[in-house]
């Protein structure tokens, strides 16, 4: 993901940014009432930034794509506080990822909205899913990485084909997104089985968060 400034068009940076401010308008929005509603919400907030901070900082270079693989971490932290409020933690952790030479600053509308956006939200929509047709909490979380990371990474080779190759999308996407598959898929794998873990984990000994933010959505 970590798309590198100077890569997109500059045209194209500013449609990824009007597509991410919204998103993180609302998160912000949430986060102001969540903390206002309960005390516990922002150390858990501070928690899931740093997770998605540590986790997405490792990276393997793809060459034929000019970004990066890793894991994102956001469809676990949607799952514990909320998809709109891991968008704004993502857009956060990207921001202070450029200082190490991850991502860039005319590409961070364009990485929140691979990783921060869709990445996100294509993972707790299909958490919110397998858990109303009573999937295992552990499987549905699971699933949820899984996919998240994957489709982040789809995502991510869109954009690059869009801006790089626009008399070309759909075969430059189908080459970039293979280009990244290689060291994408054991990522996924890997995010799988640490999403399926820690949500399992929090589950078994404080059912409360799951509850508060799934509202409706059985937590175990």
């Amino acid at each position: 993901m970590h798309i590198s400034d100077g890569i997109l068009a500059p045209e194209w940076c500013l449609v990824w940014f009007a597509v991410a401010i919204p998103f993180i308008a609302v998160g912000v929005w949430q986060i102001k009432r969540g903390t206002k509603e309960n005390a516990s919400y922002l150390p858990m907030l501070a928690m899931m930034g740093a997770a998605v901070f540590i986790i997405s900082v490792w990276h393997i270079p793809v060459p034929v794509t000019g970004s990066c693989s890793h894991p994102i971490g956001t469809p676990m932290s949607a799952i514990i506080v909320g998809p709109f409020a891991t968008v704004v933690l993502s857009t956060i952790a990207l921001f202070f990822q450029t200082f190490f030479g991850h991502g860039g600053l005319t590409t961070l509308g364009a990485n929140t909205v691979s990783m921060g956006i869709l990445g996100t939200f294509s993972g707790y929509l299909l958490f919110v899913g397998l858990r109303k047709v009573k999937s295992p909490l552990w499987v549905a979380a699971g699933m949820a990485g899984f996919v998240g990371d994957i489709i982040c990474y789809l995502a991510a080779a869109l954009e690059l084909a869009l801006s790089l190759n626009p008399g070309s999308v759909v075969y430059h996407w189908g080459l970039y997104s293979l280009g990244y598959m290689p060291t994408q898929l054991p990522l996924a794998v890997a995010e799988f089985v640490f999403s399926a873990g820690i949500v399992q984990y929090i589950a078994d000994r404080r059912p409360d968060i799951l509850e508060t933010k799934l509202g409706g959505v059985p937590s175990a």
